[in-house]
């Protein structure tokens, strides 16, 4: 007679205990899923911390790496050489920038088969280091990437920019016929021009044909600097008269001579 009251008392209490079981199992089930997220959160993060200092070296790399020069497609012609210092030669005419400001406007004259024959590079620097080292080493890299031949002064020409330095190739049976490069510097405006140039049948030759060259080179469109107008503007009033030749009319003394100055040794 006393079983039916106990099991009734029984079932009851289960019927009491039940849901606070279930709700102690949810709430742990909750705490161990909010556990294991926050814990892939953390190794997650971990990754990306150890991936970034695995590249840390490579972006400092890239930062002090220079920028590259890259071709305008879309600027405005701003310089001119009159086609008849290199009659019957194909002209081509590039214009390079700099993301920091700085441009290149690179004229280059080729003859039958494609040969190149000239090249005139104008620059006009921006905010850009401009990493030429010597004149010497950067007109020998322009022609001879490899870095095999030195160069040594071949003398200077007059032009209506001033004094232009020449170089040429040291030694070798060679060299007395070499092609010629030539630099000129300017430092108000910052202006530079430089090349090379194989016009001609000797060195004198030479010499006149880029000393015309420059003295044909005129200007079309200064943009904003009014100081490189009023340089070209001043150079124009002493712009000497080319020959029939191509060659320019030009007084030879020691230094402006056609020989190349035995005081001027290699560079």
């Amino acid at each position: 007679m006393h079983s039916f009251p106990a099991r009734t008392a029984n079932f009851s209490y289960r019927a009491r205990i039940h849901p606070a079981l279930a709700s102690f199992a949810d709430e742990v089930c909750g705490t161990l899923a909010r556990l294991c997220a926050y814990l892939m959160v953390l190794a997650l993060m971990a990754i990306c911390g150890i991936a970034l200092w695995n590249h840390l070296p490579d972006i400092a790399i890239a930062e002090s790496a220079p920028k590259a020069w890259s071709q305008a497609e879309r600027s405005i012609p701003a310089f001119a050489v009159s086609q008849f210092i290199f009659p019957g030669k194909a002209e081509t005419y590039e214009i390079l920038r700099h993301p920091e400001g700085g441009r290149k406007d690179v004229f280059r004259w080729s003859g039958g088969g494609g040969t190149p024959v000239a090249e005139l590079e104008i620059y006009r620097p921006g905010t850009e280091i401009d990493q030429v080292g010597s004149a010497a080493g950067y007109l020998a890299a322009r022609m001879d990437p490899a870095g095999t031949r030195e160069l040594e002064a071949a003398g200077i020409i007059d032009s209506k920019f001033g004094a232009v330095t020449l170089f040429r190739r040291v030694g070798g049976p060679e060299a007395a016929h070499a092609c010629l490069r030539f630099y000129r510097n300017v430092d108000e405006p910052k202006f530079r021009l430089s090349g090379w140039s194989c016009q001609g049948a000797d060195v004198p030759a030479r010499r006149s044909a880029i000393s015309c060259m420059l003295n044909r080179l005129i200007l079309l469109s200064a943009g904003h600097d009014a100081k490189l107008a009023q340089l070209f503007a001043q150079a124009e009033l002493r712009r000497s008269d080319c020959g029939s030749s191509g060659s320019p009319m030009l007084s030879a003394d020691w230094v402006m001579g056609t020989d190349n100055p035995r005081l001027r040794g290699a560079l």
